[in-house]
């Protein structure tokens, strides 16, 4: 990972002008040690920027624009990944190295609760956890157990265990909360898992397991089709109509469509590639940015270039160069970079939050920016599929 002065931990925080893709600022955080900074999230106002320690107990929130910390919170070992719930604008956050989810107050003011995820005698330790678009519900991976949580938060119980694939390690869920999938990192597949709510309780059910290596003979080395080995993050797009996934093995970037649950495409992508996250097009549609942790770029996905709603045409619309070579010229930072410029991606965050539930939330200074279809993502997901 990047390399700072003043500082024993790697890692930092990188902020990109999406206007020009130029760098205008760094965070490093000596003066708290950051340590391996891992996945991000925001708040309902876009103002501030929650960031994990996965190598530490710690997680962080500073200021958007400006880099400022405003708090560092013990939560408990590896804290992984952090969302928020649509409906409150509390933080949730994975304990990779346990065996729950912590809840905090807004802008980490306070530890509310530690969520557990299995039974007393398990250790779950979770990854990527998703957040339904109506704040009801939480699925979270369980890579020690094989298998993923659904957590209901008005009856505050676990509704659901499902079996998944080997060392399950993120989960991205559809719009309206119907399914969700989950990558499995040592299996290289992603199970489709479907969610009954018919009954006002929710209940899960495992649909398909995807393989991901079905086009690649490992004898001989053939491959036929997309592929995509050791999956990590695979997030649904706001409307619903694909998941994209980073898989670090293969160094690709698989695109599965959701009508069918297929692996409709896989495009190159860098050395560790490991997050994505969804942002909005300019005019209509979505990015899809992926972040590499050997390679010191960010890529750019266009998943429907002709907006035909397919994205089997899915391309690579181009790649964002995260050192100072590339810094804006009203760039700055906390400390100077020393070793690794730009390396070490994992989490990646597009602002303003553009998936269904906290699309809906944003500050109408932010929803001027967007189109109807991004501010119903719902709605254009209905039209497409008529």
């Amino acid at each position: 990972m990047e390399e700072t002065a003043g500082k024993t931990k790697p890692g930092t925080a990188t902020a990109v002008d999406a206007n020009n893709f130029k760098v205008v600022r760094k965070v490093a955080l000596p003066s708290i040690n950051m340590n391996n900074p891992h996945n991000m999230w925001t708040d309902r106002d876009q103002n501030v920027i929650y960031q994990t320690q996965w190598f530490d107990n710690r997680v962080t929130v500073f200021d958007r624009t400006s880099g400022k910390l405003i708090k560092d919170v013990v939560v408990g070992p590896d804290p992984a990944h952090v969302m928020t719930r649509v409906n409150n604008d509390k933080v949730h956050v994975s304990l990779n190295g346990e065996n729950s989810v912590v809840e905090l107050e807004p802008r980490l003011a306070a530890i509310d609760r530690n969520i557990p995820l299995g039974s007393p005698t398990e250790s779950t330790h979770p990854h990527a956890h998703w957040m339904s678009s109506n704040g009801q519900m939480m699925v979270t991976p369980n890579a020690d157990t094989d298998d993923s949580t659904l957590y209901n938060f008005p009856t505050d119980s676990i509704a659901s265990k499902t079996a998944t694939g080997h060392l399950p390690i993120a989960t991205g869920m559809m719009p309206d909360s119907s399914k969700y999938y989950v990558a499995n990192f040592l299996d290289s597949s992603v199970s489709v898992i479907g969610i009954d709510n018919v009954s006002g309780t929710p209940s899960a059910h495992l649909i398909k397991n995807i393989n991901l290596l079905a086009n690649y003979d490992p004898i001989s080395g053939t491959v036929t089709g997309p592929i995509g080995g050791l999956p990590i993050q695979t997030p649904v797009s706001p409307n619903g109509k694909y998941a994209i996934g980073a898989n670090t093995l293969t160094a690709t970037i698989t695109v599965i469509d959701t009508n069918t649950d297929t692996l409709v495409a896989s495009l190159p992508c860098d050395a560790g590639c490991h997050g994505v996250q969804f942002g909005a097009k300019q005019g209509g549609g979505y990015y899809a940015y992926v972040s590499s942790k050997f390679s010191n770029r960010m890529i750019v996905v266009d998943p429907d270039p002709n907006h035909d709603g397919n994205a089997s045409d899915a391309a690579i619309a181009g790649s964002v160069l995260l050192t100072t070579a590339n810094a804006s010229p009203q760039f700055k930072s906390d400390a100077a970079v020393t070793a690794y410029a730009g390396m070490g991606g994992q989490g990646v965050l597009p602002i303003p939050l553009v998936y269904n539930g906290w699309v809906q939330n944003l500050p109408e200074s932010w929803k001027e920016k967007l189109s109807n279809d991004q501010l119903n993502p719902l709605e254009n997901n209905k039209n497409n599929s008529d």
